[in-house]
């Protein structure tokens, strides 16, 4: 079996955080056919890509289930393209970088991949370079039923506004892009889940405090933003539809020393430099089941 090797901001932020891990990851350069199978299932797919000024943005695309196909484990064929007024959609084009997360809340099961975009028609193509399983931990369980999305336009913020602090305030989950920094070997764009109770996302004026809690230790995410700080993050508000889509630079605390919520081994700040609203675009009414058990050992701000 072919394994990649973590590349070296990876290793870093391993050795920062003393968890330093053996050279390779469990991340191959192919889908396994149970990816494939999986994101074959999936009504929705979570996306990064990169805007025109190397900035990462944090996009969701949907469709039927089905609607993604692999016809042969280097290549993922995706049904559907951007919503024309999703600030992200002029990042879709070909030859471009794009990170996939696929991620079934009923089941708390999610797969990653990266690669690029082969060809941009009336769907997507991509080229797989990574792919690799996560552990189901800080997923609360829901269950989607398709509804239509509103349609209304999508609203820049200068600033996060009091409805864009109340929505990630309850949030207890969320998404980032991240992008590993130019040089890097075995790098690319990376699509995370975050997740934690209520609250457990800080928000003061237009900077976020995210704790880090225990995770499978790759530090994907946190490796990408040590060598490059740029971030995109993805918020929704899973009762009414609306999408929150954020860019803005991090600074990571390694050692918080007991400040932060329960169970935060790091913490990392973003201050946010653009965002965008999207009432009604995620189409879907949702149903919540329970927290994870790792969810409930956690605290909140």
């Amino acid at each position: 079996m072919t394994f990649l090797a973590f590349h070296e901001d990876e290793a870093k932020a391993q050795a920062l955080a003393g968890h330093q891990r053996p050279g390779r990851a469990a991340i191959r350069p192919f889908m396994p056919d149970q990816h494939r199978e999986f994101f074959a299932l999936l009504p929705y797919l979570f996306v990064a890509t990169l805007d025109a000024d190397g900035w990462p943005m944090a996009s969701v695309l949907a469709g039927q289930p089905g609607f993604m196909q692999s016809p042969d484990p280097a290549m993922l064929r995706i049904g559907a393209l951007p919503a024309p007024d999703d600030p992200a959609a002029p990042t879709f084009i070909a030859g471009a970088e794009i990170g996939l997360l696929g991620l079934d809340f009923t089941t708390r099961r999610r797969n990653r991949a990266n690669g690029r975009l082969a060809a941009v028609d009336d769907g997507l193509t991509v080229g797989i370079a990574q792919s690799f399983g996560n552990c189901p931990q800080y997923i609360q369980t829901r269950t989607p039923s398709p509804r239509a999305a509103a349609g209304t336009p999508v609203e820049p913020l200068d600033r996060l506004d009091a409805a864009a602090h109340a929505l990630i305030e309850a949030s207890d989950t969320f998404f980032v892009a991240s992008r590993s920094r130019t040089g890097i070997d075995e790098g690319g764009l990376d699509m995370s889940h975050r997740g934690g109770k209520p609250g457990f996302v800080g928000v003061a004026g237009d900077t976020l405090a995210i704790p880090d809690f225990r995770g499978n230790r790759f530090y994907n995410t946190l490796g990408n933003l040590l060598g490059d700080p740029r971030a995109g993050l993805l918020f929704i508000d899973f009762t009414s539809g609306d999408i929150l889509q954020l860019q803005g630079r991090v600074s990571i605390d390694w050692h918080p020393e007991g400040s932060g919520p329960a169970g935060a081994e790091r913490l990392w700040r973003v201050d946010v430099t653009r965002a965008w609203r999207r009432r009604g675009a995620f189409p879907f009414a949702w149903r919540f089941g329970d927290y994870a058990p790792t969810t409930l050992a956690t605290g909140a701000w």
